[in-house]
């Protein structure tokens, strides 16, 4: 079984997607550091980001491994996260990546989260969450773990989200079958409670209608 967790950053995917794979015993997949490391061989390696995107053998869990090496504190650096979002725009890029994590998520239950999970990745994930949150809400989360002026964040996140949403490859949006969930003063245990009844519904079959914000 697959849940699929997209939104924009900010949203708290990241949190909420491993504390509900550990409710639920399911794996974690993080496709954000899937991008991170093919970023960080494409800075260290040069040539083109596609083929760095492509011949990368990547291991996800608790620590991220590139070719058997631990990169798990260099992928968060900011040139990395910088050139990470310049190369995601690349068809290559995401052609690449996304055929690595269809084949990872084809065996076994997994929570994956991204920006385009429930639209690209497994458009027939068993249950699809679009998560959001208030602007200024994603902005102060993203500025207290990098330790920025929560304005600041603002703008530069304001330009992050036209990217993601114009973008040609793989814009972000939520999948018409998503069940949009806004985490805006919310406990991550609230809205980790509210998916893992959800999956429950998903197994029954009983899933509510997508209607907008929960």
């Amino acid at each position: 079984m697959v849940v699929a967790i997209d939104g924009p950053a900010g949203a708290g995917k990241s949190t909420v997607a491993r504390a509900t794979a550990r409710a639920l015993d399911f794996t974690y997949l993080d496709s954000g550091a899937m991008y991170r490391t093919a970023a960080l061989a494409y800075l260290e390696r040069g040539g083109r980001p596609a083929e760095r995107a492509a011949e990368i053998e990547i291991e996800l869990g608790e620590r991220v491994l590139a070719n058997g090496r631990d990169v798990t504190e260099a992928i968060r650096r900011p040139e990395v996260s910088e050139a990470a979002s310049q190369i995601a725009v690349e068809k290559g890029v995401r052609a690449a990546l996304v055929a690595k994590q269809r084949e990872l998520l084809d065996r076994g239950d997994w929570v994956a989260e991204g920006r385009d999970i429930g639209t690209v990745v497994a458009p027939d994930a068993a249950l699809k969450i679009f998560l959001t949150a208030s602007p200024e809400a994603r902005a102060r989360r993203r500025a207290l773990e990098l330790g920025a002026d929560w304005r600041t964040v603002l703008r530069d996140q304001a330009l992050r989200d036209e990217q993601d949403r114009s973008r040609e490859q793989s814009p972000l949006r939520a999948a018409a079958d998503a069940i949009e969930l806004d985490s805006t003063d919310r406990a991550v245990e609230d809205v980790v409670g509210q998916i893992v009844a959800l999956v429950r519904d998903a197994r029954r079959g009983s899933l509510p209608t997508p209607a907008g914000p929960g």
